[in-house]
Parts: structure tokens; sequence; C-alpha cells
């Protein structure tokens, strides 16, 4: 008789669950498509039970268990820089969004519906993870809400095919063989670094293209713009366990957008843009347009940074670490910088560099007024600098002549000799 009671109590209980939510339907009827959604998204043959309670509780069971879910951190070997300094809700969105997208399901809940919230998580999580680069070139996303819901449905908007991402995961882990194979025995971090620069440099082409904001424009099309080699050179250095941050900002003075890295060395943090690393057109005259004489600018691979602050600014949507030392400069490393001009001091270090085979002499200087001294001797006319350091170059080389090409980039106070 007992057991007959409890099974008329739940019955009873049903039909009230029902009755309730017919009447919130009757009243509600926006919820008849929020019920559909959820059925599409379960498709396990879901009870009335839960669907009655996704009604009661105003919202699908799947978005109470993902509030619920335990938040999973870090994981040993990766940095995400951007996931740490969020706040407590928005690393559980950043998972949801991570989960959904590296999935690539083509909807999926989120536990917000702030749109300024989810976009801001989502910068996050692309700036993370650049092996996302499906979602990462020109994509669309939308979400989709009821007025009063503190969640909604994501769609994130994918760029490429299964097919292409397969083809492109290829060419990605082609590239980073050849990187691993380009890194001497026992390297250093900073060796790996400027190896992972000067790779990116040497095999793409700055370009606009259907692909240019990724990782895919880099390894697989071997066409890009800043997005994409700022992306590359965080993805390769993080599998090489070097600290890698990807950073958005502009240009001082101008509303154009650029990316570029900072990286951490012997526990400092240091500037990294190979997209200014592959630029010839510093040189003077029509050279700059033969390709032969493209040269690797090492001026921001840990350049000065308060010479590369006076350019490039961060995005103000994070905070970024500062960046405050000169000890892992290339022209620092090499001996290369001057604080001071002093003719004998720049000849003898570029006859140091012929007498090394060096098909390029750079040099650096440390203060304003030291760079512009040596620009009026060595760069602005054929002053005794010049003429000096050609006429080594042919002794040295047996030459009766010889052509060469100078450069500069003044923001970072650098002359070039290129033969």
């Amino acid at each position: 008789m007992k057991r007959r009671r409890i099974k008329s109590f739940l019955r009873f209980f049903l039909l009230i669950l029902i009755a309730v939510a017919a009447a919130y339907l009757v009243r509600n009827p926006e919820a008849l498509r929020h019920l559909k959604t959820a059925e599409n998204h379960s498709g396990d043959g879901r009870s009335i039970f839960s669907t009655a309670m996704d009604l009661i509780m105003g919202e699908p069971e799947e978005v109470r268990k993902l509030k619920k879910a335990v938040i999973e951190q870090t994981q040993p070997g990766r940095l995400e820089y951007y996931f740490n300094i969020l706040q407590e809700d928005e690393k559980r969105l950043y998972r949801q969004l991570q989960a959904g997208i590296e999935t690539r399901k083509e909807e999926f809940y989120l536990t917000s519906s702030d749109s300024d919230e989810i976009s801001h998580v989502y910068e996050a999580l692309l700036n993370d993870h650049p092996e996302l680069f499906w979602v990462k070139n020109r994509e669309t996303k939308t979400t989709s809400y009821r007025e009063g819901d503190n969640y909604c449905q994501f769609s994130p908007g994918y760029s490429y095919t299964e097919e292409e991402i397969q083809e492109a995961h290829e060419a990605i882990e082609k590239s980073f063989r050849e990187v691993m194979d380009l890194i001497p025995a026992n390297a250093t971090d900073y060796q790996k670094a400027e190896t992972v620069y000067t790779y990116i440099i040497d095999s793409t082409e700055y370009q606009e293209s259907d692909h240019d904001q990724n990782i895919a424009g880099v390894f697989w099309k071997k066409k890009a713009v800043c997005a994409g080699y700022a992306a590359a050179a965080q993805f390769l250095l993080e599998r090489l366990r070097i600290p890698c941050i990807y950073v958005s900002g502009d240009a001082r003075g101008s509303d154009l957008g650029h990316a570029w890295n900072v990286i951490m060395l012997d526990g400092e943090y240091y500037y990294m843009d190979t997209t200014n690393g592959d630029q010839p057109e510093f040189l003077l005259g029509d050279i700059a347009q033969l390709s032969e004489h493209k040269t690797t600018l090492m001026d921001y691979l840990c350049p000065f940074p308060e010479e590369y602050e006076m350019t490039y600014t961060a995005s103000a949507s994070f905070p970024v670490p500062a960046c405050t030392s000169h000890a892992m400069n290339f022209y620092v490393l090499n001996g290369a910088c001057f604080d001071t001009y002093d003719w004998q001091n720049v000849y003898d270090l570029c006859v140091l560099r012929i007498d090394n085979q060096a098909a390029v002499i750079r040099l650096k200087f440390g203060t304003e007024e030291a760079f512009e001294a040596s620009r009026e001797e060595w760069i602005d006319s054929e002053g005794s600098g010049s003429s000096a350091v050609a006429q080594y170059y042919m002794r040295a080389h047996g030459l009766n002549h010889v052509d060469y090409h100078r450069g500069i980039l003044k923001d970072m106070k650098t002359i070039y000799y290129i033969f």
C-alpha cells in the first residue's frame, strides 16, 4: 500500500510539472524555441522531468552542469598568460570557449550572455592559443540568448574545412621539424629565440591574404601579416618551452593595428617583433628591390624597450609585462653597441666583421648624439668611414672593385653596411 502511495505521489508530481510547463509555454511562446534548441543539443532522449526542470529553472541542464564544472587550470608546459589574469567567472567562460572550438562545434552554450565579457574572454583565448587557427582569420561569431537569460549559445564561425585543417596541421608540423633541425645542440634560450625569429622572417612573405592572421598563413601558405607572424613566433617558442605572449596594439600616432610578442629570457621580459624584422626597404636606393640583398633586421629581437615603445603601444584590453632589460639585445651581445661615437672604434668593429667573412655589418648607438655623429660620417656623405671600410673589404677579398649598400633605422639608432 505504501509503495502505491509513493508511485501515485510521483505521478501527481509529474502531472504538476507538466501543467506548470504547459502554462509557462502558453505565457511564453519564445520558450518553445528554447526548448527545441535544448532538445537538438542533447539528442539523448531527455526525460519529461529534465525538460520540465529546464523550464522551471529557466536554463538548460547543460548550462547548469557548466556552472558547476571544475575550472581546469593551466597545464604544465603551457603559459596561458591571458587565462591566468582573468577573473574566476571569466576563466570558466574561457574553458567553455576552448572546449567548443577545439572540437569545432558549430554552436555551444556559455554561462554568460554579456557580449562584452564574452568578446574579452574570446580575445584572451585566441591570444593564448595560436594552434586554434581555424577561427583566427576574419572569423565571424554570433551569440543567441533571450532577454533576462544569464547564458547564451555561441557560434564561433570557422574559416577552414576539415581537409584544410589537416593539410595545415601537416605543414605546421613540418615547419616545427625544420626549426628543430636549425637549433644547435645545447642551445641557449636566446639562440632558440633567434632561430625562430630568423626562420619566420626567411620563410614568410608579408602579404595580405585569406590566411594572413594566423599560423596557417605562415607555415602553410607562407604569406601573412603581423598577426600571423606574432602567432607563429608564439607557437614555436611555446613548443620550445620559452614563455611567449602574443600582444596586439597600435603604432603611436596612427590607427594602424600591429601585433608582436613579449618573450622571457633568463627571467627577463623582452619585445620580439618578427614582422618588423622582415623589411628590406630600409636600404638606400633601388637595391632594396633586389631579393638577393634582403637581410634580416636583428633590431627587433630584444630591442631596447624604450626605443620600441616610442613607436608601439599595447592595447588597453589587457595588461602586459613590462620590458626593461637591454642584456639580450643583439648588438649588446655582439659588442656592436656604442654609447659614445669614436671613429676608430667603429672602424675596428667593421674590420673585425670583415675578417670574420661577414657580408653584413651592423652598428648600434646608445644615444641620439652618438648616432647622429656616426650617421654624418658613415651614411649621409661619402666620408672617410665608408671609403675606409670599402677599401679594407677589397684588400681582404683581393678585389679591385666592390659595391656596397648602406641603410639606417633611425628609431633604433642603427647603421647597416651590406657588401
